[in-house]
């Protein structure tokens, strides 16, 4: 039997803490998961589109096997730097990579692209990105507010406004799984016509409306409710955490899999215009079931399940802000 945990985020799995910071003048935002005790991470980049920071350290071929947070942004390019204010922060914490007496905190990041949703984007010192990063990781905590919140506050989706979901999974053996999603996409999380979210079925017990998708679509065409794409214009981008011990490759593959989760609710995904990405991280607080393809193959579906209902949390908690109508404003819910 499985079932969301207490909170239903990703901070149900033991040793996850998750911080954000916003700047409403610039209507953009920065979330941190933070991992307690460095732990171990897999990423899969299928977005046309992508903006990262160390995702190569991850390659299961590379040293390092474990990582202190991961970094999700909004400011495209710009707000890569996030990261670096989270490793400053982590680096005075005295965490990090040790290399003799220094220590190197490991921060791998993606960002997604706000920059057109009529914030103030007219910096003329220093983009807020560094201090927004040092904010969100000084602010982990196992309690985050979903919706306009880090690095889903300037996030759009589709014709709705988008944002930062959450959703958790506790099986009756101990088996934590957890997902976070800042929702940009370029495609929409929810039937046009019904306001049905696509991944509906998946939902848990009041996660979601009574609304029913019709038929799927299957024609060629860009759906009515879907904004013109951009290039580089959107991405959803993401954490799966476990409380299995993983190694890198094995993270990698539930990072893969995870993104199945994209795919069943939000069409179309993984677009050109899309930089769709999503880390995997292993706390190794319980030991992985054997045989091990087949724990994997559990953990990989039920975190990719994990990652439909954020999407849809998403979407639903978010507020109307500017031109990016929120979900209840439009539907009445």
């Amino acid at each position: 039997m499985v079932r969301p945990g207490p909170r239903n985020l990703i901070t149900d799995v033991d040793g996850i803490l998750v911080g954000n910071a916003e700047d409403a003048r610039v209507r953009t935002g920065t979330t941190v998961v933070l991992a307690e005790t460095p732990a171990v991470a897999g990423v899969d980049v299928r977005g046309g589109a992508p903006g990262t920071r160390e995702t190569a350290l991850l390659d299961p071929v590379n040293l390092i096997e474990r990582i202190d947070a991961i970094c999700l942004s909004g400011g495209s390019a710009f707000g890569l730097d996030a990261a670096s204010g989270v490793m400053h922060f982590l680096a005075e914490q005295g965490r990090g990579f040790a290399i003799g007496p220094a220590r190197v905190p490991l921060v791998p990041a993606a960002i997604l692209f706000d920059l057109l949703n009529g914030g103030d984007k007219s910096w003329t010192h220093e983009p807020p990105y560094r201090l927004l990063g040092r904010a969100a990781v000084a602010a982990a905590g196992h309690d985050f507010h979903l919706g306009n919140a880090g690095a889903g506050f300037g996030a759009v989706a589709g014709a709705l406004k988008g944002g930062l979901g959450s959703a958790s999974i506790v099986a009756a053996d101990g088996l934590q799984v957890g997902a976070l999603v800042a929702a940009n996409p370029v495609g929409s999380a929810v039937d046009g016509k019904t306001g049905a979210f696509w991944a509906h079925a998946l939902a848990a017990p009041g996660e979601a409306n009574d609304r029913r998708p019709t038929s799927p679509r299957t024609e060629f065409d860009l759906p009515p409710d879907m904004k013109r794409p951009q290039v580089g214009a959107n991405t959803t981008i993401g954490v799966i955490a476990t409380n299995a011990t993983l190694d890198k490759a094995q993270a990698t593959r539930i990072a893969i899999m995870a993104h199945d989760g994209l795919a069943r609710a939000i069409r179309p995904v993984h677009t050109p215009t899309d930089g769709d990405t999503i880390f995997a991280l292993a706390t190794a607080r319980r030991p992985l079931d054997q045989p091990a393809a087949d724990a994997l193959t559990r953990i990989g579906h039920l975190a990719a399940d994990c990652v439909a209902r954020a999407v849809m949390r998403a979407i639903m908690a978010a507020e109307s802000l500017g031109n990016g109508i929120g979900y209840s404003s439009r539907y009445g819910e």
